[in-house]
């Protein structure tokens, strides 16, 4: 339909509703076509940021909820709280917005259905209600149809839309270009499965020609599919696209219930959107009601040497296939290369213990990786079963000893049902040994064969999990699960996802070296991620000669990772010897805090670079993190936001003057000196380099010891 028809219609239809954000600069108007089609449009400081778009439902064998709506009732109110987050990027949240709820009815169906906007300062959340009706009760989506109208060819940051995975490199384009480029952007993964060559996933940045950065996801993915977008290029609208079950069906549905809020972030200033919260506030507040246990970790683990190939999952390679209980190891020739063995797994308890790490990750320690992946398995791990030389008793004794916990490992190879049958007697296992955090896995295609890993089915499983973790006090990293969409203020033992293209790909290929930059505007607006940064040996010198990938980062932006990728998991990722030969940049690691009072957005440009600075949780130390693309450039950090009158000393962490993250990237350098709120200070990044500091207020002996900086 022409853009002139379509205004047309708008305006035949019943009087528009609209709200303004509580700062005014946002508008959100409501309205319906002359065919009962619900219309919205969004504007910020008069400028339009999303043109009049359809809302709808299609319903399997049904007449749908798209059209022949009339107005029953509309109603306006306010709200206004402080929260405070079991963990996160500060200490108290402000949930400020206005609301519109527009019930409609569609007469000839005799039903109804409620449209709920809620307008923050920084961007709407919306979303589509059913109540309990008679004429509505149990139904199926066919497809939702909710549309996002942009206003230009904006430059977007953007993956490949995929029912089953996120782990992709972003591309930048035009958003008429992304239909060239699809191909092209499409790489290998275990589990995949695109559906338009125009297609791709939330949450989506993009950036106007007048200078405005639009973002578009979902909040509260809660027994729904997963939405994509699907492009319409000749006319620059997306649409909504669901993640189909086995079937090819989007959804299932009972009354009461609703959709996830579908989000639209818009600012003029690209620091805002960092800074949003709108995710986390159109969650639930926390369901939990003792969080206690609920800690943030910082961990090694027994992983990266697995994953460049040094080591082993698998005990053995004398075993084409494994049938778990029938199986004797014993029998068997050890490889030599099993990572997951009592003196290997030991080292990295004493390393753990003598440099402040609390938990130690272990995984290949469980009977069963020599065929687990590639053949559609069912029955593939049982959680609870170790390997001969993995002695679970003597470690836990061990680690406990050395005031250090092990985190467990749950690959469920994608066999959901598998997992959900033993989930019970693994978490007892859990208990009764000591751990009390498990970092899940959800590679290769879901069981039972034919879903999805966005599906509606999955994302209850997820949640499942979620929920009967925290039954038994364990909090949850899961790996190759549905992007996160704020579930973590409902349930907080949710403290870690992976659902992007993480370090590991660096051994694999590497990531492009905009790609943290984009992160922050995209997959963490969700909720944190355990990204494992703090590769120092980024040429994977430990392989020796051959072909092998590089980490396309400086060893000066692995520090920043840990201020710039919020997650309150954080791991240091490399192998203790890489530490070990430069213990005084792993000093930042040590230090660096996961759990946080405040946070300041610097600088920020999305594909370009950010500067990010952090008040540690109950503490008046400030940790800063700044990162750029392949080019180089000066940051400028402004120490404003130090407490005035104090004196603090600053460490900085910086990329050596002949740094480059292929040429030279273990260039670093360390300064120190006193700082107050008035010092700034100017660092060079290498390409794909970066800084990190640290500022720690300044004893009475600092003060002698330690020179102003200059």
């Amino acid at each position: 339909m022409a853009v002139g028809l379509f205004s047309l219609l708008v305006s035949m239809g019943a009087a528009a509703q609209s709200i303004t954000s509580p700062n005014g600069l946002l508008k959100l108007t409501f309205s319906l076509t002359a065919n009962g089609e619900p219309v919205y449009e969004l504007t910020y400081k008069d400028k339009v940021a999303v043109k009049p778009s359809r809302l709808g439902l299609e319903l399997k064998k049904d007449a749908g909820l798209m059209n022949g709506f009339t107005l029953l009732d509309s109603k306006t109110s306010a709200f206004d709280e402080t929260w405070k987050p079991v963990w996160g990027e500060e200490k108290e949240i402000r949930n400020h917005y206005n609301e519109l709820a527009v019930t409609l009815n569609q007469e000839a169906q005799k039903r109804h259905m409620v449209l709920r906007f809620r307008l923050f300062n920084e961007g709407l959340g919306f979303r589509y209600e059913f109540p309990a009706q008679q004429n509505l009760n149990y139904f199926v989506i066919k497809e939702e149809h909710t549309q996002f109208a942009m206003t230009g060819d904006h430059t977007a940051f953007w993956i490949p839309g995929d029912y089953d995975t996120q782990e992709y490199d972003y591309t930048e384009s035009k958003l008429t270009e992304i239909r060239g480029l699809m191909q092209k952007a499409i790489t290998d993964n275990a589990s995949q499965a695109q559906f338009s060559l125009t297609g791709v996933q939330t949450a989506l940045m993009m950036k106007s020609a007048d200078g405005l950065y639009i973002n578009l996801h979902e909040a509260a993915l809660i027994d729904y599919s997963c939405m994509n977008l699907n492009l319409d290029d000749k006319n620059l609208i997306f649409e909504s696209w669901l993640t189909p079950d086995a079937k090819g069906d989007k959804g299932y549905m009972q009354t009461p219930c609703q959709s996830p809020w579908r989000t639209v972030m818009v600012s003029d200033d690209a620091r805002d959107i960092l800074a949003s919260r709108i995710t986390l506030n159109l969650n639930e507040p926390c369901k939990l009601e003792d969080t206690s246990w609920i800690k943030p970790v910082k961990y090694i683990g027994v992983w990266w040497e697995m994953i460049t190939g040094k080591s082993s999952w698998a005990y053995t390679d004398e075993l084409p296939s494994v049938k778990l209980g029938e199986t004797d190891y014993t029998k068997t020739k050890p490889n030599g290369r099993h990572a997951a063995n009592n003196t290997n797994v030991k080292r990295y308890i004493d390393f753990a213990a003598e440099h402040g790490f609390s938990q130690v990750l272990v995984e290949g320690w469980n009977q069963g990786w020599e065929d687990w992946f590639g053949h559609s398995k069912d029955y593939v791990f049982d959680f609870v079963t170790p390997y001969p030389d993995f002695d679970v008793k003597m470690l836990q004794s061990y680690a406990k000893s050395k005031g250090v916990r092990l985190m467990m490992h749950h690959e469920t190879s994608s066999s959901v049902r598998n997992y959900e049958r033993h989930m019970d007697k693994a978490y007892q296992f859990m208990v009764d040994n000591g751990y009390n955090a498990v970092k899940s896995g959800y590679v290769g295609d879901i069981i039972p064969r034919g879903e999805h890993h966005y599906g509606q089915w999955i994302n209850n499983h997820y949640l499942y999990a979620i929920k009967k973790a925290a039954d038994y006090k364990i909090v949850v990293n899961a790996h190759e699960a549905v992007r996160p969409t704020g579930i973590c203020r409902t349930y907080p033992n949710l403290i870690g996802n992976e659902s992007a293209r993480g370090t590991e790909y660096e051994a694999f290929g590497g990531n492009k070296p905009f790609h943290t930059t984009l992160l922050p505007f995209t997959r963490l607006i969700g909720g944190p991620m355990d990204y494992t940064p703090g590769i120092f040996d980024t040429k994977l010198s430990f392989l020796g000669e051959g072909e092998h990938s590089f980490v396309h980062t400086t060893l000066a932006k692995q520090l920043a990772l840990y201020v710039t990728m919020y997650s309150p998991l954080q791991m240091a990722a490399d192998l203790p010897e890489s530490y070990e030969r430069h213990l005084d940049a792993f000093q930042f690691i040590k230090d660096v805090a996961i759990d946080w009072d405040e946070s300041k957005y610097l600088e920020a440009e999305p594909g370009d670079y950010l500067t990010i600075a952090r008040k540690a949780k109950d503490s008046s130390s400030w940790f800063v993190g700044g990162i750029t693309d392949e080019n180089p450039r000066t940051a400028v950090v402004n120490l404003n936001f130090l407490e005035p009158g104090k004196q603090y000393v600053a460490t900085l962490y910086a990329d050596g003057k002949d740094a480059h993250y292929i040429d030279n990237p273990a260039s670093y350098q360390i300064k120190k000196g006193l700082v107050t709120s008035k010092t700034r200070i100017s660092v060079k990044e290498a390409a794909s380099g970066g800084f990190a500091l640290s500022l720690v207020e300044a004893t009475a002996a600092d003060k002698k010891a330690v020179k102003k900086w200059k």
